[in-house]
């Protein structure tokens, strides 16, 4: 008597979006649980140190959102997430912290340094920069795969980083992969750097185009 063999399917993977208070944490989670995570919203540090992916979202202004990662320890936890190679994904001011510093209104606040680089004042016309978008994705991205050139995210920022200046001392190392998009000035839309990913604009808030790019940094975990 034969028997067939029933396929096996992998669990999902688990996604902690980290709650610091500076996020819009719903939107996330409903959309990476439409990617296929198994979401969870917690600033828990040992649920958010031993997730598959940790989301880093982040709204408002760059020294509010730095103050409120540090007092829920998050700082620590991205340090020693990266260090590990654990993925961690920003959006938005979840990005911009990841730079060396934000300047705001004058007042220059230290970022987190995983990136060199200034968060300033967009040079456009109209600020805040909002609604839909296009970006341009180089060759090799792992994030934009399988989406059209032409497809638009939704973008709310008066902030952005203008220069990317990082060079990869080691050439056996594969050099970060920096999307750009323009509003008035290029600026960096979204970096994939070994295990630490980000986006200016909003993937929770982009439709189809939003949730494909999040199923493929899923895919990655």
């Amino acid at each position: 008597m034969s028997t067939s063999a029933t396929p096996s399917t992998s669990p999902a993977k688990r996604v902690v979006v980290f709650d610091y208070g500076f996020g819009n944490v719903r939107s996330a989670e409903r959309a990476l649980a439409r990617a296929g995570a198994d979401v969870e919203i917690t600033r828990d540090f040992d649920k958010a140190m031993n997730a598959d992916g940790l989301l880093v979202p982040g709204v408002g202004a760059f020294a509010a959102c730095m103050k409120g990662l540090k007092e829920a320890r998050g700082d620590w936890i991205i340090d020693r997430r990266l260090s590990g190679g654990r993925p961690v994904m920003g959006i938005c001011v979840g990005m911009q912290i990841l730079f060396a510093r934000g300047i705001e209104h004058g007042v220059e606040t230290e970022g987190l340094d995983e990136w060199p680089g200034s968060v300033e004042p967009l040079q456009a016309e109209i600020v805040p920069h909002m609604g839909w978008n296009t970006v341009e994705a180089p060759a090799g991205t792992e994030l934009f795969k399988g989406l059209d050139p032409d497809a638009r995210f939704y973008f709310v920022h008066s902030y952005a980083v203008h220069d990317w200046s990082m060079e990869t001392a080691n050439p056996a190392m594969r050099a970060p992969v920096v999307t750009w998009s323009t509003h008035g000035k290029p600026f960096v839309a979204a970096v994939e750097n070994g295990a630490l990913w980000a986006t200016q604009f909003h993937p929770e808030k982009s439709g189809d185009a939003g949730a494909q790019l999040l199923k493929n940094w899923i895919g990655t975990l």
